[in-house]
């Protein structure tokens, strides 16, 4: 697969959120953070978010911020219902969530890569979508592209696992 480096392609970092049918191309680089894209079969629209963590930690509540899972959801829901459509009519995939560390590197309960994981199944779950596909786990990184036309999502994985 040959890397897209045209400018029609958006680049999303950690914390990133894109919703829309602008760009034919989103990509990212995933460490122990999760992507969840949504397509939208018929209006070819969807998006795609890059979130770090779970959820904020505790404090003053703020503007969602992709860099969470929980608020990356709240973002979709509000790009959603302004393109007059229900979360879902969507096709949801995940992706990521390799863990960066030896094991034993890691204190019990820190593997927020697992974390990233397991949270955003639940909240897919929570808001009645299952991942129609999804890559996750195991270590390493990937890089991911997603396909707006399509909704084909590709995925280069450099680690083991899956």
């Amino acid at each position: 697969m040959t890397v897209d480096t045209s400018p029609a392609a958006i680049e999303l970092r950690p914390g990133d959120f894109y919703f829309g049918a602008e760009h034919p191309r989103i990509r990212t680089l995933l460490g122990s953070c999760v992507a969840i894209t949504l397509w939208h079969p018929l209006l070819r629209i969807g998006g795609m978010c890059h979130y770090v963590t779970p959820s904020r930690p505790p404090g003053p509540s703020a503007v969602p911020d992709g860099r969470y899972a929980d608020e990356a959801m709240a973002l979709f829901r509000s790009e959603t219902a302004r393109h007059g459509t229900a979360l879902g009519e969507y096709q949801a995939k995940l992706f990521g969530g390799g863990v960066q560390f030896a094991p034993h590197a890691m204190a019990p309960g820190l593997n927020v890569a697992e974390r990233n994981v397991q949270t955003g199944l639940r909240l897919l779950a929570d808001h009645g979508l299952t991942a129609a596909a999804h890559h996750v786990g195991g270590s390493g990184h990937r890089q991911i592209i997603f396909e707006l036309q399509t909704g084909d999502v590709w995925v280069r994985h450099q680690g083991g696992g899956r």
